[in-house]
């Protein structure tokens, strides 16, 4: 019976969790102008190609370029299984479908979320850029902005679709991050 309570208490907090990024993913402030955008990393495979989901980002960055063009800055180092930094060739990306290689800054030394928004953050100082147009997953948009407070950076925030097969999962280490994002604000 306390086995019992304990998965059952479990998969309550776990739903708890996706239903909380999901509310937040569907509540998103609406987007404003900016005069930069900024793309969060997400894998590259093997063969230097981006992920996916890191080609959803591009898409969605490339279509707000389109719209209005403007700096982007990619973020990403080269993980242990990449062969090369994300930012890189996110760069390559979108270079190769029409974005001009003046307006395409790669940023390849950070990390994690709130690493690329610190360098970005660097970045758009450097260029005196006053507010960025944050591009990521879906689910990953609402703690990105709340990140971009902390660090400073004016931002709104445009999300690239999931695969739906995946958004338990997402949502469910999404939430997770949210965990530690509050431990850390602490």
């Amino acid at each position: 019976m306390l086995v019992l309570g304990l998965v059952l208490m479990g998969l309550l907090a776990a739903a708890g969790l996706i239903g909380f990024v999901y509310y937040q993913e569907t509540h998103l402030p609406p987007q404003e102008e900016s005069d930069a955008i900024i793309v969060l990393g997400a894998q590259v495979l093997a063969d230097g190609t981006p992920s996916v989901a890191l080609e959803r980002r591009l898409t969605a960055a490339l279509e707000a370029y389109e719209e209005k063009p403007q700096l982007i800055i990619t973020c990403g180092a080269r993980g242990l299984d990449e062969p090369r930094a994300e930012g890189e060739v996110m760069r390559d990306w979108l270079i190769e479908r029409g974005v001009s290689p003046d307006d395409v800054v790669p940023e390849t030394s950070s990390f994690n979320t709130r690493e690329n928004l610190e360098y970005a953050q660097a970045i758009m100082e450097h260029r005196g850029l006053q507010k960025a147009l944050i591009v990521t997953s879906d689910y990953h948009v609402a703690r990105a902005l709340a990140l971009c407070e902390q660090v400073g950076i004016d931002a709104t925030g445009k999300g690239s679709p999931s695969k739906p097969e995946y958004f338990i999962k997402n949502h469910f280490r999404e939430g997770l991050s949210w965990m530690k994002f509050w431990l850390e604000s602490m």
